[in-house]
């Protein structure tokens, strides 16, 4: 008898082969994207100075988070002196002066976060899919949006609170023990809720982007594999499937980008100097203000360097991802074959 014929059709990737897939690929995309960060920060300190207290977006192609600058002159990476002019003119000079671990500066606190979110995230899209597939079918096309959505909304609400942690121990060096004090401090005076401030703009910015993101892939990536002739997608199809779909979806949530950005901004500063929190940080007031200010271009602001940033990521990310999926698979069916 053909063990081929033998091996049920429905032999699937277990949720830790998932976990580990995306944590591959979560790792493996910081750390062939933050160099492109890290060259764009050292590039605007040069020509705006940092000073203490302003804050700055660092993204290691998962996660953004807002650092706030402290004191200690060249010491600190971002301060560092360089006269550079232009992207790859500051590639080489960091790599000749400083060594190439430098393009990895600051990446370390940020994986603590950014590769739970994504393993959580990615993982739970995954499941969520399946669950949806066997209720509602193989061909429900809201099936990828209904999934992103609400994968998104537990991976943002997760770690909302680490964040607000997470910068407020950059703000200076606290202890455990006056981390403690601040949170209980803070839950007291204000309820638990306020260990998510900031999590309104996050959501509104990643959940439209999940849902036009997985729901563009899963199009995408089913198209391109009936123009090849394939039944799975192959690596260069993943790739090529996430990098459309994230450039789409990045230039679609920019504006939601622009306006989380700026409220996450006054929101730590105000954290970070233990001041009581305006009611003017709200997101509409905030975009009000951008379009009286700059019009609606404003909201546009930055497109170029966020796409730069978001389609290798997300087509790194992904390719990775479904690669190590394929590749559990395979040794799935191997081990079920062995057993027969």
């Amino acid at each position: 008898m053909d063990p081929e014929k033998e091996v049920p059709e429905m032999v699937k990737v277990t949720p830790l082969q998932q976990m580990l897939a995306s944590c591959t690929g979560a790792i493996l995309t910081s750390l062939m994207v933050t160099p492109l960060d890290v060259v764009k920060i050292r590039l605007q300190a040069q020509s705006s100075p940092f000073t203490k207290g302003k804050c700055f977006v660092y993204s290691n192609g998962l996660m953004d988070h807002i650092c706030v600058c402290e004191e200690g002159g060249n010491k600190i990476w971002y301060k560092k002196p360089g006269c550079f002019q232009g992207t790859l003119d500051a590639f080489v000079k960091i790599i000749r002066n400083e060594g190439i671990k430098s393009l990895w500066s600051g990446l370390p606190p940020t994986l603590v976060m950014a590769v739970p979110a994504t393993v959580v995230y990615f993982t739970c899209y995954d499941q969520l899919t399946a669950l949806l597939k066997s209720k509602l079918g193989e061909n429900e096309t809201r099936i990828p949006i209904v999934a992103g959505i609400v994968a998104r909304f537990g991976a943002v609400t997760v770690i909302s609170p680490l964040e607000l942690i997470r910068t407020k121990m950059q703000s200076r060096k606290f202890s455990y023990q006056e981390l403690n004090r601040f949170v209980s401090k803070k839950v007291s005076e204000e309820g638990w809720i306020s260990l998510w401030r900031g999590w309104a703009p996050t959501i509104l910015r990643d959940v439209p982007f999940s849902a036009m993101y997985w729901y563009n892939y899963e199009m995408l990536k089913k198209w391109l594999c009936e123009k090849s002739g394939v039944y799975e997608p192959t690596f260069m199809i993943s790739f090529t499937s996430g990098a459309l779909s994230g450039s789409f979806a990045a230039v679609m949530t920019l504006p939601f980008d622009v306006v989380k950005t700026q409220k996450q901004t006054q929101l730590w500063i105000y954290e970070s100097h233990e001041l009581p929190v305006p009611s003017k940080v709200s997101t509409w007031v905030i975009i009000k203000n951008i379009v009286a200010k700059n019009g609606l271009p404003g909201l546009f602001t930055g497109l170029i360097p966020r796409l730069i940033k978001i389609a290798p990521a997300c087509a790194i990310m992904i390719s990775t991802y479904e690669f190590g999926k394929a590749f559990f698979h395979k040794q799935n069916v191997r081990s079920q074959q062995s057993s027969y």
